[in-house]
């Protein structure tokens, strides 16, 4: 009798997820991205150096997030970065940022996460960087960091982000439209 009740009761939760599945309405969030690329300097230090040295570095971001109509925005990169002369750190980093870094003129980004480095005494760590984002795409970012090796580094670099650049950006359609599609009905809805 235990095993038919079972079997009923699996049956059941099956029926009831299948249904909850099929009747579902459908959701709609569009997500956020991030295409950036910028260069810069970094003064960087680790075991097999007696004392910062100032590199030209060079970076390239790609990510995702949640919607940018919330008034923050959660996510998470993936960061090659270039220190011309020496090699490529390896970075991965949650993003915080604001819905004016996204799609306004003006925001801010914080970032943390953690590096690997494939270059010098090599090693990994701790990053974490403060980005100011201006219109069109454009971004200034300061960082930090810190791991294995006696490694730190500090830097500053300016980019563009491209996704910023066109499809999340919600000022100056009248002169230049965006891709997105549902931009047209948001306008239409909101008067402008």
């Amino acid at each position: 009798m235990v095993p038919a009740r079972r079997q009923l009761r699996a049956a059941c939760t099956a029926l009831a997820v299948a249904l909850a599945l099929l009747a579902a309405r459908s959701a709609r969030a569009e997500a956020s991205t991030w295409l950036a690329l910028g260069g810069g300097a970094t003064a960087w230090q680790d075991a097999g150096t007696s004392g910062l040295t100032l590199s030209p570095a060079l970076s390239f971001d790609a990510g995702v997030g949640t919607t940018d109509e919330a008034p923050f925005v959660f996510g998470g990169l993936f960061r090659i970065q270039p220190v011309i002369e020496q090699g490529t750190d390896l970075v991965w980093l949650g993003r915080a940022a604001t819905r004016g870094f996204m799609s306004g003129w003006f925001g801010v980004a914080l970032d943390a996460g953690m590096y690997a480095r494939f270059w010098g005494t090599g090693g990994a760590g701790f990053t974490g960087e403060a980005v100011l984002g201006g219109p069109l795409g454009l971004q200034l970012a300061v960082l930090g960091a810190a791991g294995s090796e006696d490694a730190r580094a500090f830097g500053a670099v300016l980019g563009l982000d491209l996704t910023r650049l066109t499809v999340h950006r919600r000022h100056l359609l009248d002169w230049w439209p965006s891709p997105r599609p549902d931009d047209e009905i948001r306008t239409r809805s909101a008067g402008r």
